[in-house]
């Protein structure tokens, strides 16, 4: 009965709330713009990085789960590699049968590039040819026949290299989505033709599936490339020494061991004593990850502040806009004691109205929010960008809270307030 009793009386609270909320729209609405903005900024922000992380990781997971990457530079540091980086000694592919004898490790290979980089990001400088259409800028990049076995990387058309391309130095190629596309604009198959790389003329053997843009927009630089035998390209490019070496543990579970084994193995190479540290990179996926989640986490947190300024706006408003209830509403106030209502009720009443307009304001900013998501989706389709209900239950919870801590004090004041004298008060 008593439970029954206090439901009823809480639910009275909420419709008298909302009453006074609809009897002053425009006033209300102003009230809780900070609020809206707010929580439109938090909504929209996450629901981008959700989808960039979907992205970003799906882009890094072509590399595989258990790839170990051991480079002269260290691709996952943010921003431009250090002048002790640059003048580090290259890597030598001939490690690449001592590192298939190492513990845990099922396969290794070497990668060459072709390419100029800007931070992070690879371009190329080579030019591709067929009769007279040209692809230009390709990424130009020797393999070792491992690579189909250490990446994730899918063919659409075709096969990799093997084992006779890169004993025989056969003039072989795998294209990128983008250099096929470019090079046989009318459908053509590519498997069989000619094209012209460096002067030298090769044989389609492949086409590579498209990969994700890590932003969902546009095409991928990395499709827009041309692989060959890693045994070709060293005789094309004698002079760039810039060699990558991969390897693949027997499961992830391993990864670490083989890891392990695999800088061992690279410092014993390089003659490094056990005082000094490595003078190269050794990644996996996790490596590229972690630095993506700073990244995203960096955005996040920016844009968290930008908000949580709207937000405070937003909550000041509230608790201004309360206190003038209070006072234009002392009568009611008295007048409501007077028949029996306790501080309870009253301090009920107006924390609940305080927290009914911060809510419709989230609630407000949760649908703007969303439709600046799917507006967004609309314009560009393949750009990333995923609501999920975490976000809107927090966009709501949030604007509740708001509502709470600056609703205190007013109704706390109304709450206080001598009945007699709000009687009086004209």
């Amino acid at each position: 009965m008593a439970s029954s009793q206090k439901f009823s009386q809480l639910q009275e609270s909420v419709l008298l709330a909302v009453d006074v909320l609809r009897r002053n729209r425009l006033r209300s609405f102003l009230t809780v713009l900070g609020i809206v903005i707010g929580v439109t900024t938090i909504i929209a922000i996450g629901a981008v990085i959700n989808g960039l992380n979907s992205n970003v990781l799906g882009q890094i997971q072509t590399l595989g789960s258990s790839t170990i990457i051991v480079s002269k530079i260290d691709w996952a540091t943010q921003g431009r590699p250090t002048p002790a980086m640059l003048q580090r000694k290259d890597l030598n592919p001939n490690w690449v049968p001592g590192m298939l004898t190492l513990p845990h490790v099922v396969a290794a290979g070497a990668v060459q590039q072709i390419a100029v980089y800007l931070g992070n990001q690879a371009g190329g400088m080579s030019e591709v040819r067929r009769g007279n259409i040209r692809a230009a800028s390709v990424i130009l990049e020797g393999d070792t026949p491992s690579i189909a076995d250490i990446t994730n990387l899918q063919l659409s058309q075709g096969r990799y290299f093997n084992t006779t391309d890169e004993t025989r130095d056969l003039p072989v190629t795998v294209l990128g989505s983008i250099t096929a596309n470019t090079l046989f604009p009318y459908g053509d198959n590519p498997i069989g033709q000619e094209v012209q790389i460096e002067g030298r003329l090769f044989t389609v053997i492949g086409v590579l599936q498209p990969q994700k843009n890590a932003l969902g927009t546009g095409e991928n630089q990395q499709d827009n490339e041309a692989m060959v035998p890693f045994s070709v390209i060293r005789k094309l490019h004698p002079e760039n020494k810039n060699v990558i070496l991969l390897a693949k543990a027997d499961s992830t579970k391993n990864l670490p061991l083989a890891v392990d084994s695999v800088r061992e193995y690279i410092r014993r190479m390089r003659k490094l004593s056990s005082t000094k540290d490595d003078d190269f990179a050794l990644m996996t996926t996790d490596t590229f990850v972690q630095t993506w989640n700073q990244i995203s986490d960096g955005i996040f947190i920016v844009m968290l502040a930008v908000g949580s300024v709207a937000l405070l706006v937003g909550g000041v408003g509230v608790m201004n806009i309360m206190l003038v209830s209070v006072t234009e509403r002392t009568r009611e106030i008295g007048v409501r004691k007077a028949i029996g209502a306790r501080r309870i009720n009253i301090l009920t009443q107006f924390l609940l109205e305080a927290v009914t307009l911060a809510g419709v304001g989230g609630a407000i900013g949760v649908f703007l929010g969303w439709s600046f998501v799917l507006l967004l989706r609309l314009a560009f389709p393949s750009f990333p960008a995923s609501l999920s209900a975490t976000l809107v239950i927090l966009g709501v919870v949030v604007a509740a809270m708001i509502g709470i801590f600056f609703g205190v004090y007013p109704a706390w004041k109304a709450a206080r307030l001598n009945p007699v004298e709000a009687l009086r008060y004209e």
